[in-house]
This record gives structure tokens, sequence and C-alpha cells, in this order.
């Protein structure tokens, strides 16, 4: 009887000595985003910026090249790796990192470092992606859309107090410091009786700490007070910006204790409740979905916005853009005929999305008395206003969507307003990196 044939494999030998050093242009197919991110730093970039900032010519164990770590950062981002621990830990587990790093392996540390002293190259990087995709053909400024989404801060909602809260709190903390110091003079009176008993008036060996619970209680005194002091110009500054100079403190405004800047926003996705975040805006070009414009703000509400991020399209582009489509939420009079001056066709309701889908236009012709707002309603609820309106959703709102559920962007690292708004950039850039790859390799 005739044994069955013997399987034919590939020789496999995980203990194999490689004999020859191994080629990093191997590890990697041709078209791969790790390569084009590598070109990318290696041919279109000026990297003189990033050398600033390294005193260690002298001695020391030398620095990580820029170009590795910013080759790192891009492609992390690019993927959604955006700890400096797990991007450490890629450059041995992912290959496409091992690549970028040649076989390197700086540890959490100074990649952290390099990203934080970076973070204002890092947002005049974003404008020279903007302008090389530009040179490319991917933003034509034909129509743009403009939209915000909420981003979590780094910093729990729950680690954040009013100001009437606070209020009371130190009143609490006050009297419970009074009766403790009572109490420990009251115990020190005794002791010191008892010790000078034992030892003599002037030889006592004891030297008497704070009681327990008195250095932390002092602590998180001083801690409320200057978060309240912080709350107080924050609201003095926001009153004399709207011409309400003198106005009390409004009790419910509140301060987070981790990260100060950010604030308590509405959360789009789940209505009814709230989230530490930020307010991050972003313009968006239609012709490949490339970011012209991107800026964090620390506003809930987008009704501000419009002519900041218009005038932040036009610095980036040097283009002034035919259409701009945007919601309810940045309705503003003054704002949207700032851009029609310019020659901007605006399509922005006064009324929410479901409101003008679902409502009519008025027939006839308009009358001559017609008010701003219903000048508007009548052009967005127009058969070809709603075609022009439409776009919107198709343009800027799939870019989120790319970055959240695509990258996986939930929450930022970095915290405080000057960070974060560096970091949605960062984010901002690599998104508008990966459309310029796929147009690459399209």
């Amino acid at each position: 009887m005739s044994s069955p044939p013997t399987p034919n494999f590939r020789r496999y030998d995980p203990h194999q000595t490689l004999l020859l050093p191994p080629n990093l242009e191997e590890w990697l197919p041709p078209e791969h985003l790790a390569r084009f991110i590598s070109d990318f730093v290696e041919t279109e970039i000026d990297l003189t910026p990033f050398f600033q900032g390294y005193e260690n010519e002298e001695g020391g164990n030398p620095a990580f090249h820029p170009a590795l770590m910013l080759k790192l950062w891009l492609y992390g981002y690019c993927v959604g790796t955006t700890s400096s621990r797990k991007v450490a830990r890629a450059t041995y587990e992912d290959v496409a990192f091992r690549y970028l790093a040649a076989d390197q392996h700086p540890t959490f540390t100074p990649l952290a470092r390099f990203r934080l002293r970076n973070l204002a190259n890092l947002d005049r990087l974003f404008l020279e992606v903007v302008r090389l995709c530009r040179e490319a053909g991917l933003v034509g400024m034909v129509r743009v859309a403009l939209d915000g989404t909420k981003v979590k801060a780094n910093a729990s909602k729950h680690k954040a107090m009013s100001h009437g809260k606070m209020l009371e709190k130190e009143r609490q903390l006050d009297e419970e410091l009074r009766r403790r110091i009572q109490e420990y003079i009251r115990e020190g009176i005794a002791i010191d009786a008892e010790e000078d008993r034992r030892f003599g008036k002037e030889n006592n060996p004891y030297l008497h700490e704070l009681p327990e619970g008195w250095k932390t209680k002092k602590e998180r005194l001083e801690k409320i007070r200057a978060a309240r002091k912080r709350l107080e110009e924050r609201e003095k500054e926001k009153a004399k910006a709207a011409g309400k100079e003198g106005e009390p403190i409004d009790p419910k405004a509140q301060i987070n204790f981790t990260d100060p800047d950010s604030r308590i926003m509405p959360d789009g996705a789940n209505r009814g409740s709230f989230v530490q975040a930020y307010n991050c805006q972003a313009v968006v070009d239609e012709q490949a979905q490339i970011i012209v414009a991107a800026e964090a703000t620390q506003t809930p509400n987008d009704k501000e916005q419009m002519v900041p991020m218009m005038n932040a399209t036009i610095r980036n582009t040097e283009l002034i853009p035919r259409e701009l489509d945007a919601d309810a939420g940045y309705f503003g009079e003054e704002a949207i005929r700032e851009a029609e001056e310019r020659g901007i066709d605006v399509y922005c309701p006064p009324d929410n999305g479901r409101t003008t889908e679902r409502g009519e236009c008025p027939r006839g012709r308009p009358p001559s008395d017609e008010t701003f707002v219903a000048r508007m309603r009548r052009k967005v609820r127009s058969e070809s206003g709603k075609a022009h309106y439409g776009h919107r959703k198709y343009v800027v709102e799939p870019v989120f969507g790319q970055m959240k559920q695509g990258r996986g962007l939930r929450q930022f690292l970095l915290r405080g307003f000057g960070k974060v708004q560096a970091e949605w950039k960062l984010w901002s850039l690599t998104h508008n990196l990966r459309k310029l790859y796929l147009s690459r390799v399209a």
C-alpha cells in the first residue's frame, strides 16, 4: 500500500540567521502609504525649522533625526496611531513604522518631546500641504463647505466646577480649616503641657507635624481659589467684549481643573448630553475633499465662525471660493453679507436642516420689503438652492467621518487651547496627505 504524497511547503525556519543585512526597501510594497510619507518629508518640505532646539553638539547621546521623528508622527496620524507610547511600540511591531524609522526605536519620551516642541512647525506644515494640494490640482475653490465638530478634550466633564459651587466649596473648606486650626492649637497646648511636665520646659524632643488632612484640604482650597480667579478673569473678558462690563459672574459658568481652556459643549452625536470639548472647524473644498482651513475654537456654537473661517480659506489658498455652503448654525446676516460682498455665493439657511429640506419655497415675485432672513429662506428652499445646499453633506460631513470613524479621532491627547489648535491642524494636514497620496496612486 503506497503512502500518501508528502505536501510540498516553502522552507520555514524562524531561527534562520540572516547572512546578509536586510534591505529596508524590500519591507513594503511599492505603493504603500509609508513610502509616500517618507518621500514627502525628504523631497517636498523644508526641514530646517525642525532642526531648531537641539543642544547636544558638545556631548551627550546623539538625538534621533528630525526627519525620522516627523515621518513617524505624520504616518501615525494618517493611520490613527497618535499616542507616543503606541508609536514607540509600533517601531518594533509594525513593518511600516519600522521602515520609516530605519529599524531605529525612539522611546515615547523623545517622540512626545518632538511633537510638543514642533507644534508651531506642524501648524505651518498644514499650510504647506494645502498649497501642495492646490498645485496638484486637488483644490478647485468652485464650492467649499463649512462645518464644525465637537472633539473631546483630554479632560473629564466631571472635573469641572461652576463659579457658584467654587464659592460654596471655598466657604466649606475655610470653615473646616479654621475648625482644624482651633483643634490643632488646643491639642498642641495640651501636648506641650504634658511634655513640659515629662521633659522640662526647655527640653522638648518632639517636632509636631500638621494633623491628618490639613495639607490636603489646604491644597484643595488653593487649587479652587486659583481656578475661580481664572474663571472670573475669563468671564470678565467675555463681558468686556460683549459690552457688559460690571455685570455679576454667572454662578453656572464653569472651568475644568484638568484642561481649563476646554468647555462644556452639547454633544452633537447624543442629543441632550454634554461633553468637555473643543469645537473644531473645517472648510472643505468639494473637488477632492481637501481641508483648506482648520481651526479649533472654545465657542460651543458656530454662529461667529463664518467670517474667520472664510478669511482663513482665502489666506491659505490665495483664492476666493465661488460658493460657500454652511448649515443653519452659521446663519448671521452680517457674516453672510460680508461673504457676499467678496463675491461668494452663500447657501446658509436660517432654519435647521429638516425644516429647510421639507419647507416649500414661496411662489411668485419676491416682495419689495422682503427681509434678509426671508430672502435666504427663499434661496435655499428653491429647487436650485436645495441642489446647491445639498452638496454640503457630501463635501464636509464625510471628512469628519473619515477622521472620527476611519482614523479614530475621539479625543485630543494634548491639553491647552494652543496645543489643541496645533493638534487639530495635525489631524487635518494628515487627512490632506492621505488625499494627496490617493491622487498619486490612483
